[in-house]
């Protein structure tokens, strides 16, 4: 395909700033990574997201037999390790790409050029590496061969969520990457992991767990559309707009309590989890009617940390 020719506003624009180079004046340096620059990328509010679900899968785990903490471990770190590379890889990604250059949270490392990208993609590709370790201990611990298919998958998925010529995360199909592998496959996973088989309150927690995830990148995403937009990031907050957006968050939060309602009919200490609807709702009403930046950062928060306490919860009702 032919190349577009760039505009005359923006050859003017870049005829100015070689003439101001050609005067000397010093360029401004781009900013030094810092240690807080790469905790920022590797996102660790998203983390409870990779923790939620295998507490869940443990518990359903422990209703049929014993668990090996050594494998729920392996598991965890599993969860963790592709989390934080799908972060690294993800700013990798939008910064070569420009996504970043519009955005309105927190800088991003490659966009920013605090750090060479290049740097970034072996990070990112270090913690699927890790990740990649601790799948193959499973695998050489169970015994379950077939599982490699599955880690692999997931960590194929994970970098063609932004990454690749055509990532399936400008096509609006973000939400189901995070309920398919941050839900069901990471719930009912390590289920399987442990006990060798799959129940359906494994399948029922991780479909819940999977819709929260869903609520948090809704939130990220909401707060992002108008910049989306721009540089054409069709996520599914982009395509059918902020008002259905919103509410697509709050039924996406509704589904999991749906779901602790059943599980109240069984287990006894289940009904306490409904407590995490005072973190919950708040966050429901500030994605309602939030306008900046700044709540909308508050929300994803605030989701992220409603996983976690929703997953610890009811794995705790599963176990005891």
């Amino acid at each position: 395909m032919p190349k577009s020719k760039p505009s005359p506003s923006k050859n003017a624009q870049n005829r100015a700033q070689s003439a101001r180079s050609a005067k000397g004046r010093p360029t401004a340096a781009p900013p030094r990574p810092t240690v807080k620059g790469w905790i920022g990328a590797a996102r660790l509010r998203t983390l409870p997201l990779a923790v939620a679900p295998v507490a869940l899968g443990a518990g359903a785990a422990s209703l049929q037999g014993k668990v090996d903490p050594l494998l729920a471990w392996l598991c965890l770190a599993v969860a963790v390790l592709l989390q934080i590379g799908v972060n690294f890889a993800n700013d990798y990604s939008d910064g070569v790409r420009g996504t970043d250059d519009v955005r309105v949270g927190p800088a991003r490392l490659t966009a920013s050029r605090a750090v060479k990208a290049k740097t970034v993609l072996i990070v990112a590709l270090s913690f699927f590496g890790l990740a990649a370790v601790a799948g193959l201990a499973i695998v050489i611990i169970t015994g379950i061969y077939w599982l490699l298919i599955v880690g692999a998958a997931a960590i194929v998925a994970a970098w063609f969520y932004t990454g690749g010529k055509h990532p399936y995360g400008y096509a609006g199909l973000g939400e189901l990457f995070v309920f398919v592998f941050f839900g069901l496959v990471a719930t009912v996973g390590t289920m399987y992991v442990l006990v060798s088989t799959v129940s359906l309150e494994a399948v029922l927690c991780g479909a819940a767990i999977g819709f929260i995830a869903c609520a948090v990148l809704m939130a990220n995403n909401i707060r992002d559309i108008a910049q989306d937009r721009l540089v054409g990031k069709k996520t599914l907050a982009v395509k059918v707009g902020d008002r259905a957006a919103r509410i697509l968050y709050v039924v996406f939060m509704i589904v999991p309590y749906i779901v602790l309602g059943l599980l109240t009919l069984l287990y006894p200490i289940a009904p306490l989890v409904f407590f995490t609807l005072l973190i919950a709702v708040p966050a429901a009403i500030i994605v309602l009617s939030g306008k900046t930046a700044r709540e909308f950062i508050l929300a994803l928060q605030l989701t992220s940390m409603v996983g976690l306490l929703y997953g610890l919860g009811v794995a705790a009702a599963l176990a005891f």
